[in-house]
C-alpha cells in the first residue's frame, strides 16, 4: 500500500449522536488504541480526556465539543467529540461546518433516538459524508437488525451493514467482516488482541446473506459492481472498499459498522473505516462562499493557495485567554502573522497556534490547509468569522444557529457582583450563539436566554465558578414572540415644536405577516425622493429596535415585513432622529391595527415507558395540550411521540418520574412556534 502524504492523509472527523450513545466513550477508545491515552479514561469516573470542564465530569455528559487528534497507520486523524443533548445542539452545528466527515453512533438497545435523527439530518444539511456505528452491543436488550432496519425506516439512506456480530451464549464475543471475509475474535478484556480467522460452517448462512445484501446495494448505485455480479466475477476486497469510498464521499451510501466502545469491541475496525472510507480534506475539493458582492463563489480546498480559514468556536481559557478554534480550508499560516478578518474587515495577529488534545495545548510555528487548530492573540473576530492573506472579500458560508427557547432572570447579590456578571455574560455570549443576555428596562432585570434548563444551569454553574459572580436566578421563562396576522397600512408621524429647530418626520408603512423563520424584513419602495435617501437608514433603525419588544407582553416581534410606501419630511425640522422615532410609532401602530397575537414555541417531545405505564404517561400528556402523533412498540417498551408546548413542560423530570417508579425516560428539542390559544393569554399577560 503506497503511503499516503499531504491533504490525503488527513481525516477531519467528529462523533455524533443521541445523549449517552457513546461518542465520549468511543473517543476515549480511539485515543488508547492510537497510542494517545496511556489508560482508558471512564465517563462514570470522570477520567475521560474529551470531558474534561467540572460540569461535564459532574453530570456525566458532554457540554462543549472538544477537539482532539492521533496517528491511525499513516492517517492524521483530528477528531471533535460533540455533545448529543438538544440544550448543546449549537456545538454538534458549528462542529459540523468545519468537518469533512462524521461517525454516527447508535445504541443498539434505543436505536433512532430524536437526537440521532436530528444530529444525522444536521449533517445532511452541511452535506457531510457519513458512517454509521451500532455500539452497545453486549447490552441486555441489543439488537443489531432491529437498528438496521429503523435506520433504513427512518433515515431514508442508501446503506448497509459491512460488519455483523457475533454472538455466543447471548455474549457478543466477535465481528464477521463483510468486506474481508473474516471472522474477527477478541482474546483479552482490552481489545487489543484480535485473532482474525476464516469463517465458520455454523456462520456462513449469515455471512452470505449480509455479503449478498452490501452487493446488491452497491450494485444499485453502480452498474460495474451489477455486471461483475451478473458476469459471476471475483470482486475483492479491495474493489468493494474502493467503491464504498467512492459513494460515501458522495453523500450516496452509508457503510454501518458494530462493536460495543465500553467493552473494547470494533473500535479499531471502525478506526480502519474512518481512514478507508471518510474524505480527506483533497477529496472534498472546493467550499463554498460569498464574493464582495454577495455572489456564490467556491474555494479551492489547498496548500499551496491563498491562506483562508473559517473561525468556528470561541472559547475562554483562564489561564491563555480567547482560543480561536479554527479550520484551515486553503494555504499555511505561522505564528506571529498579521492576516485579514474578511467578515468584519479588521487586521488580526496571530499571537500563537495551539493544537488542541482537549483542554490540553500544543504550540505549533505552523498550521496549513486540512488543520484544525487555535489561535490565540485575535482582537475583532468572533464565531463564524473568515480569516485570510490580504484584503480579501471572499467570506466563507456563515454557520446559523437556533434560536434560544427559555429564559431567566439573573440578579447579583452584591453591587461588586454586577460588574463581574456583565463581563461574565459577554464572554459566555461571545463562546455560545444560542446563549442570549438582555437587560429589560421595565423589570430592570438581566435576562439570560438559552436552549433549554440545563443550558441555563450550565452557564449559570460557570459564572459561579468561571467568573466568581454571586448571582440570584428567576424561576424558568417561556421564551415567547409576537407576530401579526393581518396586513395593513400604518402611519407613523413625529412632530415636536418647542421653540427654535423642532422635529418632523413622516413615514407609512405596508405591513404584513411573513412565513415562519423569516425575522423582521425591511424594504424601501419610496420613489421620487418623498423621503431623502440619508434618513431611510434611520427608518430602518426605527423598524429594528421597535420589534425588539412587541405591545401585547413585550415580546421581540417576528415574521413581520415594513415596507416603506410613503411618508414626507421638511427642509428644516426633519432628522435622523425624528424618522427613528416615526418608523418605531408606525411599527406599533401597524401590530395593533394588524391584531397582534403571542407564539409560543412548540417541542417535539419522545417518551420511552415500559408498556404497564403508557396509559398514564398520554393520560398525563394530553393534560399538557400534548398533542401525541404517534405510539410505537419496541419489545416490553412503548414509544410516545408527540408534540408540546415548552410551558407545559417546566418541571416534566420529576412527573414522569413519580409516574413510571422512574423507569421511563424523555427527550425534548425545538420543533416551532405556534399561535397561543385565546382562553391563556389572560394568564400569559396577566391581565
Amino acid at each position: 500500500m503506497t503511503k499516503k502524504k499531504g491533504l490525503e492523509s488527513i481525516r477531519n472527523i467528529g462523533f455524533v449522536a443521541h445523549i449517552d450513545a457513546g461518542k465520549t466513550t468511543t473517543t476515549e477508545r480511539v485515543l488508547f488504541y492510537a497510542g494517545v491515552s496511556y489508560k482508558i479514561g471512564e465517563v462514570h469516573d470522570g477520567t475521560t480526556v474529551t470531558d474534561w470542564m467540572i460540569q461535564e465530569k459532574e453530570r456525566g455528559i458532554t457540554i462543549t465539543s472538544a477537539a482532539t487528534h492521533c496517528r491511525w497507520k499513516d492517517y492524521q486523524v483530528n477528531i471533535i467529540d460533540t455533545p448529543g443533548h438538544i440544550d448543546f445542539t449549537v456545538e454538534v452545528e458549528r462542529s459540523l461546518k468545519v468537518l469533512d466527515g462524521a461517525v454516527v453512533i447508535f445504541c443498539a438497545v434505543g436505536g433512532v433516538e430524536p437526537q440521532s435523527e436530528t444530529v444525522w439530518h444536521q449533517a445532511d444539511r452541511y452535506r457531510v459524508p457519513k458512517i454509521a456505528f451500532i455500539n452497545k452491543l453486549d447490552r441486555v436488550g441489543a439488537d443489531f437488525f432491529a437498528v438496521l432496519n429503523e435506520m433504513t425506516e427512518k433515515l431514508h439512506t442508501p446503506l448497509a451493514c459491512v460488519q455483523v456480530p457475533i454472538y455466543e451464549d447471548d455474549a457478543f464475543v466477535g465481528i464477521i467482516d463483510l468486506v474481508t471475509d473474516e471472522a474477527i475474535y477478541y482474546e483479552d478484556d482490552l481489545g487489543s488482541k484480535m485473532a482474525r480467522k476464516a469463517i465458520t460452517d455454523d456462520l456462513k448462512e449469515q455471512f452470505l446473506k449480509h455479503k449478498d445484501k452490501l452487493l446488491e446495494k452497491l450494485a444499485e448505485l453502480d452498474d460495474e459492481v451489477m455486471c461483475k455480479i451478473v458476469d459471476g466475477d471475483n470482486i475483492s476486497s479491495e474493489y468493494i472498499v474502493s467503491k464504498i469510498r467512492k459513494y460515501v464521499i458522495n453523500n450516496k451510501f452509508v457503510p454501518v459498522f458494530c462493536g460495543s466502545s465500553l467493552k473494547n469491541k470494533g473500535v479499531q475496525l471502525l478506526m480502519d473505516g474512518i481512514c478507508d472510507y471518510l474524505p480527506s480534506p483533497q477529496d472534498v475539493g472546493e467550499v463554498s462562499g460569498l464574493d464582495g458582492n454577495g455572489n456564490l463563489e467556491t474555494l479551492e480546498v489547498s496548500q499551496t493557495a491563498a491562506f483562508c480559514a473559517l473561525c468556528f468556536k470561541v472559547f475562554t481559557d483562564p489561564f491563555v485567554g480567547k482560543l480561536f478554534y479554527t479550520r484551515i480550508y486553503s494555504g499555511k499560516i505561522k505564528a506571529s502573522s498579521t492576516i485579514f478578518n474578511a467578515t468584519r474587515s479588521s487586521k488580526e495577529k496571530i499571537v500563537k497556534i495551539l493544537r488542541m488534545h482537549a483542554n490540553k495545548q500544543e504550540i505549533v510555528e505552523e498550521a496549513k490547509a486540512g488543520d484544525i487548530v487555535c489561535f490565540v492573540g485575535l482582537k475583532d473576530t468572533t464565531t463564524g468569522d473568515t480569516l485570510c492573506e490580504g484584503k480579501s472579500s471572499f467570506t466563507l458560508e456563515e454557520i446559523k444557529f437556533p434560536e434560544p427557547v427559555v429564559s431567566v432572570a439573573i440578579e447579583p447579590r452584591t453591587q461588586a457582583d454586577q460588574e463581574k456578571l456583565i463581563l461574565g455574560l459577554k464572554k459566555l455570549e461571545e463562546e455560545d450563539p444560542s446563549f442570549k443576555a438582555a437587560y429589560n428596562r421595565e423589570t430592570g432585570q438581566n435576562v439570560i436566554s438559552g436552549m433549554g434548563q440545563l443550558h441555563l444551569e450550565v452557564m449559570v454553574d460557570r459564572l459561579l465558578r468561571d467568573f466568581s459572580v454571586e448571582a440570584r436566578i428567576g424561576k424558568p421563562q417561556v421564551a415567547y414572540k409576537e407576530t401579526m396576522v393581518r396586513k395593513v397600512e400604518a402611519v407613523g408621524k413625529f412632530v415636536q415644536q418647542a421653540g427654535g429647530r423642532g422635529q418632523y418626520g413622516h413615514v407609512v408603512f405596508l405591513m404584513e405577516s411573513i412565513g415562519k423563520g423569516k425575522g423582521i424584513i425591511f424594504e424601501n419602495k419610496i420613489k421620487g425622493g418623498v423621503i431623502p435617501k440619508e434618513f431611510i437608514a434611520s427608518v430602518k433603525e426605527g423598524v429594528m429596535e421597535a420589534s425588539e419588544g412587541g405591545i401585547l407582553g413585550g415580546y421581540p416581534v417576528v415574521d413581520v415585513k415594513a415596507t416603506l410606501i410613503d411618508g414626507s419630511y421638511h427642509d428644516v425640522d426633519s432628522s435622523e432622529l425624528s424618522f427613528k422615532i416615526a418608523a418605531e410609532l408606525a411599527f406599533k401602530e401597524g401590530l395593533r391595527k394588524g391584531k397582534s397575537v403571542i407564539l409560543e414555541p412548540i417541542m417535539s417531545l419522545e417518551v420511552i415507558t415500559p408498556n404497564e405505564y403508557v396509559s398514564q404517561v398520554i393520560g398525563d400528556l394530553n393534560t399538557r395540550r400534548a398533542r401525541i402523533s404517534h405510539v410505537a412498540e419496541r419489545k416490553t417498551l412503548r414509544i410516545v411521540d408527540a408534540e408540546i408546548p415548552l410551558a407545559e413542560i417546566f418541571n416534566y423530570a420529576d412527573a414522569l418520574r413519580n409516574l413510571t417508579q422512574g423507569r421511563a425516560s424523555y427527550t425534548i428539542e425545538p420543533s416551532y412556534y405556534e399561535r397561543v390559544p385565546e382562553d391563556l393569554l389572560v394568564k400569559i399577560l396577566g391581565y
